[in-house]
C-alpha cells in the first residue's frame, strides 16, 4: 500500500503519471502498470501490484470526479524520477535530480526498488517533504526485476550439451556454476543472493543469468589460461 500520508500527486507518480490527467488516461495507465506488476507473471511483484491498486481507489475517491464548470487547476511541476542503476540500487549511491530549476542530491540506501519513493527531508521549495518516484533503469549489462537481477552470459555451445564448469563474472566478482549436461537453449541459471538486497519487508533477490551459445566464447581451458596470465605478470613472475 502508500505509504502513510500519500499526496494525489504521489498516486498519479505510482501509476506512471506526472499529475492529474483525465479518466481515461488514469484507467490505461492503471491497467499497464497492475498487468505488469501482477504477482503470478515473470517479474511480477506482490508489493508493487497492491500500491498500484492502492494509488488507482485513492484517485479515483480523490481526484476523479470535478464539478462541472469547475475553475482551471494549476497543475503542480511533474516530479522528477530518481534514475538508479541496478549497481546502485545494490549498494546504494548518490545521483542528482533536477527539480523547479534547482539541483537535488540524491543518496539512494542500498535495495531500492522500482516504484517505491525516495524521501527527501525539506526537499521541497516550502519546506515540505519530497517523495520521488525510483526507477530502476537497465545498465551495464544488468535489468532489475521486483527484487531480482537479470543478465546473460556467452558460453560455447559445446559446453551446453557436454556440461561442465563456467565462470560468470558478475556485479559481485566472478562466480563459478555447474550446467549439467544435454541443456538445450535457453538456460537460465540462478545464483542465490545477488539480486537486489533485503530491504524492510522486501526479501533478498536473485541473479539470474541466460546463458547464450556463441561459438566466440572461450573454452574453459582458454578461460582458465586467461586468467592465469592476468595474475602471473612477467614483473609478478620475475619477483
Amino acid at each position: 500500500m502508500i505509504a502513510p500520508g500519500p499526496s494525489l500527486n504521489e498516486a498519479f507518480a505510482v501509476l506512471g503519471l506526472h499529475g492529474p490527467a483525465e479518466q481515461a488516461a488514469v484507467t490505461r495507465a492503471f491497467r499497464l502498470a497492475v498487468k505488469s506488476a501482477r504477482p503470478d507473471q515473470a517479474g511480477g511483484d506482490a508489493e508493487r501490484f497492491r500500491r498500484i491498486i492502492a494509488a488507482y481507489r485513492l484517485i479515483q475517491t480523490t481526484g476523479a470526479a470535478r464539478p462541472a464548470l469547475a475553475a482551471p487547476i494549476q497543475r503542480p511541476a511533474a516530479l522528477p524520477v530518481v534514475g538508479l542503476t541496478p549497481v546502485q540500487a545494490v549498494s546504494g549511491g548518490q545521483t542528482t535530480v533536477r527539480f523547479d530549476d534547482r539541483i537535488l542530491r540524491v543518496q539512494a540506501p542500498a535495495g531500492m526498488r522500482t516504484g517505491e519513493h525516495l524521501r527527501l527531508k525539506a526537499g521541497a521549495a516550502d519546506g515540505s517533504d519530497l517523495y520521488l518516484p525510483v526507477l530502476i533503469r537497465s545498465a551495464d549489462g544488468l535489468v532489475a526485476l521486483g527484487d531480482d537481477l537479470f543478465m546473460s552470459w556467452p558460453v560455447p555451445t559445446r559446453l551446453l550439451s557436454d556440461g561442465g564448469r563456467i565462470e560468470i563474472e558478475t556485479h559481485a566478482g566472478v562466480r563459478s556454476a555447474w550446467v549439467a549436461p544435454g541443456l538445450t537453449d535457453p538456460v537460465r541459471l540462478r545464483l542465490r543472493g545477488l539480486g537486489l538486497p533485503a530491504r524492510g519487508a522486501r526479501p533478498e533477490g536473485h541473479l539470474f543469468v541466460s546463458l547464450k551459445p556463441s561459438e566466440d566464447a572461450p573454452s574453459a581451458a582458454e578461460d582458465l589460461l586467461a586468467r592465469f596470465t592476468r595474475v602471473w605478470t612477467p614483473d609478478r613472475l620475475a619477483a
